[in-house]
Order: structure tokens, then C-alpha cells, then sequence
């Protein structure tokens, strides 16, 4: 048996993934912007930003929402996004220099240990990133410490697995090919904060009040199967992972399966997928 990772081998196995499909990111990045405008607007609106704030954005990536950030608070605000993976915030600070934004800045860190002063910013956003931390209530309470009196968090994960089935697809048709362990409730991955309450709970034991937790149905779709594929094997790092494990014959019989799974979803002339994201926001008492 396998002995369990310390949230130190964790954090640096994640570095090494992201890093790895930093270019597929890239590559991607217009497409997945344009798909996931509506969180990244809800997420500076539950955020309660306005012009003049300091916001810190945490798993900021390719850099959303941070640069929609910047243009909400303005020259007079300042955006400091954080993420694991240098070679993700090397492409947000190549967008941020296209869009003419100098009010936001970069810096790789782990949000488990931020490296700010207490009460340094006037509101917290997050983008699918708390549910892969191994250790979410020591995040929570650091976000805790370094909001203003008044400020808001909102962060948005993963609901229901079967409530965004164009995440487990892959998974599904390797796991006809290969065996592969069960997945652990409680480890960071992509559903473990999924159930309702539970990170509205985790902000309400770090102090923070006025909890508020919704689960926000949404779609997204891509011009045709192939493309959901080729953007899957581009950007997925556990997928990208083990396929990397497979042989050549194997990899083409996962493709096979998941374009079949896949056309399920064909609407129209797209392939358009449910999604489910649990919105979350709490404030820190004045």
C-alpha cells in the first residue's frame, strides 16, 4: 500500500501537473474565458467589488477571475493574483500586459501559508481552486486573517460529479481499459467540496459570517466532440497523467470511448454539457 502523501508532497505534485499542461492552457485559454465569463462576473459581484478595492484572487491560473478583478476596481484598486504553478501566471501576465492592466500583479504561493499581513485586502475571490488544497481549513483561516473588517470572500468549486458529467468521461472509459483505485471522498481532487454547506461551513469556523452557499446550474459547449477531446488531453492533468500509462493502442480505444460517451450530449450542431458550480461567499465581521 501506497503511504499517504503530506499536504507538502501534494502541493508540489499539483505544481509539477499544472505546470505540465501550462501550454495546453495557453492554447486553450480564449475558448475557456469565453465559456466561464458568467462565473468569473458572478464571483466579483458576490465578491462585493467595486472600484478603489484590494483584492487577492487565489488559484488565479491563466488569470481569471483576477483580470476581471482589475478592470472592476481600477487604476485606484490593485489585484494580486496567487497560484502554485509559475509557468500558468506566466500566460496571466502575458494577458494582463494585452489587456493594459498595471493595477494586477503575480506571484506563486500556496494559499495554505499566504505570505500577507493581517487584514490586507478588502475582498477575497477564488476560481476552482479550495477543493484541491489538502488543507482547506487552514486556507479558510488564512483567507479569514488577511480580509479587511466588512470584506467578502466568494469562491467558486465543483458541485455533484453526476451534475457535470463532461468531467468524468475520461475517467470512465480508462477505467474499462485499466484498474484504478477508488476514488478517496476526502482527498483534494475536483468533487471534494461538492456537498452542499460544506465549505460555507468551513468560512463559518474560520469567523466569517453571513455564509451563503448556491448551487449555480450553468452549460458550456464546444463545436464538436473532437474538439471537447483534443481540449481534454490538452488541459485535464490527472488525464493527462494516465494516459501517459497507456499504450498507443489502449490511448485510441479511450478516445473511441469517449467520443461515444461524449455525442450524448450533441444539441443542435454543438456538444453542449450541464454544469453545476457551488457559489460561496461569507464576510468578515466589522
Amino acid at each position: 500500500m501506497a503511504q499517504p502523501q503530506t499536504p507538502q508532497q501534494v502541493i508540489e505534485a499539483q505544481r509539477q501537473d499544472w505546470n505540465r499542461v501550462a501550454g495546453g492552457w495557453e492554447k486553450w485559454d480564449e475558448f475557456f474565458d469565453r465559456q466561464m465569463a458568467f462565473l468569473n462576473h458572478r464571483l466579483a459581484g458576490d465578491a462585493r467589488l467595486r472600484e478603489g478595492l484590494h483584492v487577492l484572487d487565489l488559484g488565479s491560473g491563466t488569470g481569471y477571475p483576477a483580470l476581471l478583478d482589475a478592470q472592476v476596481v481600477g487604476p485606484a484598486g490593485r489585484v494580486v493574483g496567487v497560484d502554485l504553478a509559475e509557468q500558468m501566471l506566466a500566460v496571466a501576465e502575458r494577458k494582463a500586459k494585452r489587456l493594459g492592466l498595471t493595477n494586477v500583479s503575480f506571484r506563486t504561493g500556496d494559499a495554505t501559508t499566504l505570505p500577507f499581513g493581517a487584514a490586507s485586502f478588502d475582498a477575497v475571490t477564488s476560481r476552482f481552486c479550495l477543493m484541491f488544497l489538502p488543507e482547506i481549513p487552514k486556507t479558510a483561516g488564512e483567507i479569514a486573517r488577511v480580509l479587511k473588517p466588512g470584506g467578502w470572500v466568494a469562491a467558486a468549486v465543483w458541485s455533484a460529479a453526476e451534475k457535470n458529467p463532461s468531467m468524468g468521461l475520461a475517467m470512465a472509459a480508462i477505467k474499462q481499459l485499466i484498474e484504478l483505485p477508488p476514488p478517496d471522498p476526502t482527498a483534494p481532487g475536483i468533487f471534494r467540496l461538492a456537498n452542499p454547506g460544506e465549505l460555507a461551513g468551513l468560512f463559518q469556523q474560520a469567523g466569517l459570517i453571513d455564509a451563503a452557499d448556491q448551487e449555480f446550474l450553468g452549460e458550456w459547449s464546444y463545436a464538436s466532440a473532437e474538439q471537447y477531446y483534443a481540449s481534454l488531453m490538452e488541459i485535464a492533468a490527472p488525464v493527462h497523467n494516465l494516459m501517459a500509462k497507456l499504450s498507443e493502442a489502449q490511448k485510441q480505444e479511450v478516445k473511441r470511448l469517449i467520443l461515444q460517451a461524449a455525442s450524448q450530449f450533441t444539441r443542435g450542431d454543438r456538444l453542449t454539457f450541464p454544469l453545476a458550480v457551488r457559489m460561496v461567499s461569507a464576510r468578515k465581521p466589522v
